[in-house]
């Protein structure tokens, strides 16, 4: 079968044909650029703590070796600090709720990282893989899609067609793909703008980030951030006049001098200045995600960014929620069309949901207008909420849930509750896999299969040969064997607000589909089906060289890298 074809190299892009490798669907990349990234220091990405797993998991290890995960985070206005939140560096098996003191509950520690080291990191991984063929040089200019495939075009001296059984389109807000669908990306323009540096220097907040409002120093503007890289490194962002400020070398240097001065007691500590840019947010939503057998994921279907959200943290949450139902489609070419639907259903309310609260922030945050009005339990202070957009809590920065999907199974006798809701991410518990060996609910995501998970409380203490055939655990191998889709029996301990002998049934991107008061296989059956899209229609030329009508026999064309000359 063709492989899938991805339009963009990209973090997004890269990660993508990763996800698909590890369900073991072949990828072919198309990569406008010469197959390597510039660095530039200055250019960094944070991501969440699951996101941030997620991408290790693909087997980038620049994450580890050239990433920083904050030990805390400062909110200052004028000269006093109003908030100091310690952060969980465990994964983030709090879920943010809790006090700012460090103690359960505590928030996950983003990751930070430059997005030239992500990239390096991805490529590395990608050359261990004999899956993923990456292509430089190769600008699309055409797409042509049909009942079974898609067609690209890539310019240059000898064209080339490219042929795939999906297309996505990960090449950036400039979207060719999305362009040449036709598909409209309304939105707003220059939202926020930021001087950004790099530089090395040291801060009294060894490894953690600030943001500092209203600082007592004329030069700094109403807002500035400093965030923590590795090796003494800093990324330090003034947020700028909306008129458009010119910034110049000699005043950018201002701006760090007096800034470095006013965090070091009035004295401007020696820095060594590495990079820097400036950084402009724009707030823009692609109409559609998908068209047949052509997607959209990051830059290409959203930009956003301001007040703490992550736009390239929310292009690998595409990337987490595409690519388990484009390999499910790939590997049955029957699957569900609901099932790919879902894609643009969840994510696309999941990013609209982002910019409609930043886009409501924003006039409170920059403006003054009361914050009561604009905002769920708008009572909370400015910093307050801006803290909870850059630590991934509250309504600029919770993350997505799908309760509303098309995938979500329907009301049953045996659902109950548990302390995730439905739709949600999974709480990363430990848990017993089928080998017996103890690893992280998380390591057991990405690879295509549903998760079924057993409360047990006392697993851990008996010896897993003794419990293994014992109790419920004979019957729920038995209906697990029978899913309708591939899926993995899990056992743990315990988990949040689930009692003993509870079943859960995760999604293969490691949300919550339904959970189940012991037991019971045709509501797990049910729920595992309607995860996967329902019942699979039926494909009439399938069904047609069944019956031994035309066209029984024929083959398909084969598909690692099918590609072909232009003559002309």
């Amino acid at each position: 079968m063709d492989p899938v074809i991805i339009v963009g190299a990209g973090p997004v892009g890269l990660a993508l044909s990763l996800a698909l490798a590890a369900q073991d669907v072949p990828s072919v990349v198309l990569d406008e650029g010469a197959g390597k990234e510039e660095p530039r220091p200055a250019r960094t990405v944070v991501l969440r703590a699951d996101m941030a797993a997620f991408v290790e998991r693909l087997g980038c290890a620049t994450l580890r070796d050239e990433g920083v995960r904050w030990v805390g985070w400062r909110a200052m206005r004028r000269r006093q600090q109003t908030r100091h939140v310690r952060l969980d560096l465990g994964l983030g098996t709090g879920d943010g709720d809790g006090p700012d003191d460090g103690s359960a509950g505590a928030p996950a520690a983003p990751l930070h990282v430059t997005q030239h080291a992500l990239a390096r990191g991805l490529r590395d991984a990608i050359a261990r893989q004999d899956l993923i063929t990456l292509v430089p040089g190769s600008r699309v200019d055409t797409v042509e899609q049909d009942a079974h495939g898609v067609s690209a075009h890539t310019r240059g001296p000898d064209g080339t067609w490219w042929r795939g059984s999906h297309l996505v389109g990960c090449d950036g807000a400039r979207s060719t793909v999305r362009k040449l669908l036709g598909i409209r990306f309304p939105g707003r323009t220059a939202v926020e703008r930021h001087a950004v540096a790099a530089l090395r220097t040291e801060l009294p907040w060894a490894g953690e980030a600030l943001l500092h409002r209203q600082p007592p120093w004329r030069s700094a503007g109403d807002e500035v951030s400093a965030r923590p890289l590795p090796d003494g490194v800093w990324r330090i962002d003034w947020l700028l006049p909306p008129r458009g400020e010119l910034v110049t070398p000699d005043a950018l240097v201002t701006r760090i001098r007096d800034t470095l001065a006013g965090w070091c007691e009035g004295v401007t500590p020696a820095y060594d200045l590495i990079d820097t840019g400036v950084h402009t947010v724009h707030h823009r939503l692609a109409r559609r995600w998908r068209v047949d057998r052509v997607f959209l994921a990051g830059d290409a279907a959203h930009l956003l960014g301001a007040v703490g959200t992550q736009n390239l943290d929310e292009g690998l949450r595409d990337v987490d929620n595409l690519a388990w139902k484009v390999a499910h489609a790939w590997h049955h070419r029957d699957a569900s069309p609901v099932l790919l639907d879902s894609y643009q259903s969840e994510r696309r309310a999941a990013v609209a949901g982002l910019l409609r609260a930043a886009d409501q922030a924003l006039p409170v945050l920059r403006g003054g207008r009361g914050l009561r009005t604009m905002l769920p339990g708008g009572g909370r202070s400015h910093d307050v909420l801006l803290t909870d957009g850059h630590l991934g809590r509250g309504p600029l920065g919770a993350l997505p849930a799908y309760p509303h999907s098309p995938l979500a199974p329907e009301p049953s006798e045996g659902r109950i509750p548990v302390g995730t809701p439905d739709g949600g991410p999974v709480e990363d518990v430990r848990v017993t896999a089928p080998d017996g060996t103890t690893v992280r609910l998380r390591d057991r995501l990405g690879l295509g299969r549903l998760l079924v998970l057993l409360v047990a409380p006392g697993t851990g203490v008996w010896d897993r040969r003794h419990w293994v055939s014992a109790g419920v655990m004979p019957r729920l191998a038995e209906a697990v064997d029978a899913l309708p889709a591939p899926a993995e029996l899990l056992v743990t301990e315990a988990y949040p607000g689930a009692p003993a002998h509870a079943v859960l049934l995760v999604r293969p991107d490691g949300h919550l589909a339904a959970a189940f008061a012991g037991v019971r296989p045709e509501e797990l059956r049910a729920a595992a089906d309607a995860v996967r899209g329902g019942a699979p229609e039926a494909d009439p030329e399938t069904a047609e060289a069944e019956a031994g009508g035309p066209g029984a026999g024929a083959e398909e064309p084969a598909g690692t890298a099918a590609r072909t000359a232009d003559v002309n």
